[in-house]
């Protein structure tokens, strides 16, 4: 057999590169991901702690000598992470105890609600038994009784989700807390030994590599991150209109909390419009729920649309391969596939063109 033609070897080269990308994602990225957020944030805190470092010194008394000395700047890092963290942390206990106040006054709710729909079902089940000339009270005994059954095997089966998920809770409870020290020390590690690490990689001869890597990663997160900004914005916009139309009197807020809602990973504005239209429905206001959905269709495809165009125009690509990117990095990786499809793709490119 003679020497594989270009054409082959070309194929051997981005299946070879496709492999090796997919692997590395899949097994390399999650045992460096905090290592390598620990270096993001030590880039992004370093101008400060270098300034903390350099301004904040201590007269100290060694050996009948005063000496002046200054915080390293690996730990004024760690110090402003900490307190970004207690900050951070301080928020969301404000937000939750707020969410949960919010949830206990719709709660007090919920038996005139139930009330409602019993009134609303003993009429429905009256006006089918008159016109089947049924026994009176038939269907309402039967309802109440499925009704009934319902709520046992919901208490139930919500016991044992809670009792057999407890467990899985608490472990990743104790897992995040734990990345969360270690992003904490890497971060004053990676501040306290970047230019050492630096001088490393320009020596290495993998240098071309590592810095082909590190300026995709940056680009793409870069993309996304503004991408995001962009999306978060025009979607609390556009929901803020839309239920300013609605004669909502909380449009504002409710606007911008649903905006800031859509941008994270796994809600999105239909977590919010799709159980509201759901409700109004069952109200009888139906115009109202269909304006939700609709409201909910402009948000979902605006999305979908600027996502692959904004990103594609930023990080090099098109927005059909952006688009089919996101779809192959959200099957293959899940929720960080919206990052790692494009990223990938934008380094199997770059890599193949580096290799010929």
């Amino acid at each position: 057999m003679g020497k594989p033609d270009k054409k082959l070897k070309k194929m051997l080269l981005i299946l070879g590169t496709t492999g090796a990308v997919y692997g590395s994602f899949r097994f390399l990225l999650p045992l460096v991901i905090p290592f390598l957020l620990s270096w993001g944030a030590a880039v992004c805190l370093r101008p400060s702690a270098r300034w903390i470092s350099q301004r904040v010194r201590f007269r100290v008394q060694f050996r009948n000598r005063q000496r002046e000395i200054g915080i390293p700047v690996g730990a004024a890092g760690a110090a402003e992470l900490l307190a970004l963290f207690i900050i951070l942390g301080w928020g969301a206990f404000l937000g939750g105890r707020k969410i949960f106040q919010e949830a206990s006054l719709l709660m007090e709710q919920v038996p005139e609600w139930i009330r409602l729909l019993d009134v609303w079902l003993t009429r429905a089940c009256h006006q089918i038994e008159a016109s089947f000339c049924l026994k009176e009270n038939l269907l309402v005994v039967l309802m109440r009784e499925m009704l009934k059954g319902l709520l046992e095997t919901m208490k139930e089966g919500a016991m044992s989700y809670l009792m057999v998920n407890s467990v899985t809770l608490f472990k990743v409870g104790v897992g995040l807390s734990v990345s969360l020290v270690i992003l904490l020390i890497g971060t004053g590690l990676c501040l306290q030994e970047m230019d050492c690490w630096k001088k490393r990689c320009r020596r290495s001869i993998y240098h071309a590599e590592i810095q082909l890597i590190a300026g995709r990663l940056h680009s793409a997160l870069a993309a996304w991150l503004k991408t995001q900004g962009a999306i978060m914005v025009l979607t609390a916009v556009i929901c803020t209109i839309g239920l300013w139309l609605m004669k909502n009197p909380y449009y504002v807020l409710a606007g911008i909390g649903v905006g800031l809602l859509d941008a994270l990973p796994v809600f999105g504005t239909g977590t919010v419009f799709i159980p509201w239209a759901a409700v109004l429905f069952f109200q009888g206001s139906w115009g109202r729920g269909f304006f939700l959905l609709a409201l909910y269709l402009v948000c979902y495809v605006m999305r979908e649309v600027l996502e692959a165009k904004m990103m594609g125009d930023k990080i090099g690509l098109s927005p059909l391969e952006t688009l089919i990117a996101i779809y192959a990095g959200l099957k293959l990786f899940g929720i960080p596939g919206l990052i790692l499809g494009p990223l990938g793709l934008l380094l199997i490119q770059d890599m193949v063109e580096a290799f010929e």
